[in-house]
């Protein structure tokens, strides 16, 4: 059996560069002999503490770690590296299974977007809904994405952007009577975790399909519609993305949906 071997063979063998080799070397897990012409040369040795270094570096552990388990191997030592992998195994599996949510959440996001009745006007009725918000007044898409980004890092781990129609922006009706169609107030997304609460009710609410500066046509006709129908409007519009840049580069397959509270004229 081959007793030595080239950094390029175990290179090739483990599918690990030359470099990494050489810092496991520096780190004290490696020491490969010097043949001729001082070329590093592997021996069987070195295979096992590299079988060692591959499966607890696929685990995540830190090198640190690693070489002081290899300077302290036991039957005990080994039974709580092994608990320890079990451990971080479990919480891969738990990350694993929150990440599968995340994303047939965000699957069925983009099945209920396509599911949205468009250009239609209807009365509907909400709990009240918690959410995270920013009240800081913007006008372009760019700072929207700003507000946004600092929304999601109130919860790093449930919170995404990507098919969230849970996020949304304010559009103070102050503002839409000046026929300031851009003038928001500030961001929202909503999540149980969050301190601040749109309240309850009944919502008039309208979705459309493509340019958000057709607010301008279709907020008008929503407050129309309320007062045709003896409805007062109670607080900002709020204009939920259920599609835009972040899913399609296709402005045609945005989706906006437009809510506002509403209650009985006296």
């Amino acid at each position: 059996m081959k007793q030595f071997f080239k950094i390029n063979e175990i290179s090739k063998l483990y599918n690990i560069g030359p470099d990494s080799l050489r810092y496991y070397e520096k780190l004290g897990l490696l020491a490969p002999k010097r043949g001729k012409n001082n070329y590093r040369l592997y021996t069987l040795d070195d295979l096992w503490r590299l079988n060692i270094i591959r499966d607890l570096r696929r685990l995540g552990f830190p090198m640190e770690k690693i070489r002081e388990y290899m300077d302290n191997r036991s039957v005990e030592n080994t039974r709580k590296l092994l608990t320890e992998e079990l451990d971080v195994i479990h919480q891969q599996i738990q990350e694993l299974n929150r990440l599968q949510k995340n994303v047939e959440e965000r699957l069925l996001t983009l099945s209920g977007a396509e599911d949205q009745a468009l250009l239609k006007i209807r009365l509907q009725t909400f709990p009240d809904r918690y959410c995270h918000t920013l009240h800081i007044p913007y006008h372009t898409d760019e700072e929207m994405d700003l507000l946004v980004k600092q929304l999601l890092n109130k919860n790093t781990e449930n919170l995404y952007i990507i098919s969230n129609h849970n996020i949304g922006s304010f559009l103070p009706l102050e503002e839409i009577k000046k026929g300031q169609y851009e003038n928001y107030s500030g961001v929202f997304i909503i999540d149980n975790s969050g301190e601040y609460c749109l309240r309850g009710g009944t919502y008039l609410t309208f979705t459309y399909a493509g340019d958000y500066r057709q607010n301008t046509t279709y907020i008008p006709e929503l407050l129309n519609y309320a007062d045709g129908h003896g409805l007062v409007p109670d607080g900002p519009i709020l204009e939920l993305i259920w599609v835009d840049n972040h899913q399609s580069a296709d402005i045609r397959e945005h989706i906006t949906e437009l809510q506002i509270r509403v209650y009985p004229k006296s």
